[in-house]
């Protein structure tokens, strides 16, 4: 499930849209401030660190501001995927589920078997449910939850998810993904801040050691820190549909 995840990082039409007004020239400069603040903050050692120079662009004619963004935005949304493929490949790796997968009554793959190897043997339904699950999550968020929020390259804090209000005032109760039984309404600015850099950090340490366990399984010998629990990998993790789907055959 950890590889389907990645679907998730499709980018949203809206981002792509035209406009008319470029963003101030200051917009840059308090861009870029955010962002060395932001990395003070989360790794005081290394600091701001932009070697290609991605603070000082403007993609699509949106403007410095809106880029800086996306960006973050971007950042943030991989983080998120990387934790939970980080943690369900451990999951996968020692854990399978009792229950029947589908209902035929065929079981869940065998923990044997590599996450890789697992994900390839699920049914192409089940795979398609999850990548249909994942776009209609992505798309509430690009359209700010019916129009909630903002979009979050016109204003939306990075990174925060638009609650299902719209979707469970009219069509069906759900919970929100965030925070859905208001224990943290009254958490302090403070805390607030130091668990979204906490996040962030986490994140990128999850992307460096998702892609270890993938890199280990599919290059034997790649990441010696983990040739003796790596179990080669014969197949494409890049490709969550090979041998079942392709816009090519």
């Amino acid at each position: 499930m950890k590889l389907a995840l990645f679907s998730t990082l499709l980018a949203g039409a809206s981002a792509f849209t035209a406009t008319t007004n470029s963003a101030p020239t200051t917009a840059l400069f308090a861009g870029q401030a955010d962002l060395e603040a932001i990395a003070a903050k989360s790794n005081p050692k290394l600091g701001f660190y932009d070697p290609m120079g991605l603070a000082e662009k403007d993609f699509w004619g949106k403007g410095n501001e809106e880029t800086i963004s996306f960006l973050r935005q971007a950042e943030i949304k991989h983080g998120r995927i990387a934790m939970f493929a980080f943690v369900g490949y451990i999951v996968q790796s020692n854990v399978v589920f009792p229950w029947a997968q589908t209902l035929a009554g065929a079981p869940h793959p065998s923990a044997d078997l590599s996450p890789e190897a697992q994900w390839d043997a699920i049914p192409v339904g089940a795979k398609w449910q999850i990548f249909v699950v994942i776009s209609m999550l992505e798309l509430w968020d690009e359209c700010g939850g019916g129009g909630a929020l903002p979009h979050y390259m016109k204003g939306r804090q990075p990174g925060k998810y638009p609650p299902f209000t719209l979707f469970r005032d009219n069509v069906h109760f759900v919970l929100d993904l965030y925070d859905p039984f208001g224990f943290n309404k009254n958490m302090s600015e403070e805390t607030k801040e130091r668990r979204l850099i906490s996040e962030l950090n986490n994140g990128r340490l999850a992307q460096i050691g998702i892609f270890g366990f993938l890199a280990a399984d599919k290059v034997p010998g790649s990441v010696p820190a983990l040739s003796d629990i790596a179990i080669p990998y014969s197949g494409d993790p890049m490709i969550p549909f090979e041998g079942q789907f392709s816009y090519f055959h």
